[in-house]
């Protein structure tokens, strides 16, 4: 496959900077798949599994919100949440589902409850993400 530069910055710093052969990832509305050659293109990201292919390779991320461009050629990912599977801590995902989980079930009050839903999707998203992680089970993690 033809590669394309990409980009991921996040509000850390330049999280990822070379050259990739695709790149999948949650838009607002869906997932995109992006080669070279791609059409200029802008779009919010969502909450979900982005996938880098550099070098033949394939590497998987909780990429949760931000948005997405195509110009000219290259492509900018500003995610507001990137993390690479290997470096999902799968007990603090963990924690933070079950906790935001029981505030859902308290139903406290409608802003709490809106708060916690958040929580519950991010948390979701890294525990899905983590299950792509080389170095431990994947069926250990639910």
């Amino acid at each position: 496959m033809m590669p394309f530069k990409l980009k991921i910055v996040t509000a850390d710093g330049l999280f990822f900077d070379g050259e990739a052969e695709q790149l999948i990832v949650r838009t607002a509305t869906g997932d995109i798949g992006i080669m070279a050659r791609h059409m200029n293109y802008v779009a919010p990201l969502g909450m979900g599994r982005a996938v880098v292919i550099t070098g033949g390779e394939r590497r998987t991320a909780a990429c949760i919100g931000g948005m997405v461009s195509v110009m000219n050629g290259e492509v900018t990912l500003v995610p507001t949440t990137f993390e690479w599977a290997e470096d999902i801590d799968v007990a603090r995902a963990e924690a933070s589902y079950q906790k935001a989980s029981k505030i859902v079930e308290e139903n406290t009050s409608e802003t709490d409850v809106k708060l916690a839903k958040a929580k519950l999707s991010r948390a979701m998203v890294r525990k899905g993400v983590a299950k792509y992680r080389v170095d431990i089970d994947p069926h250990s993690v639910n």
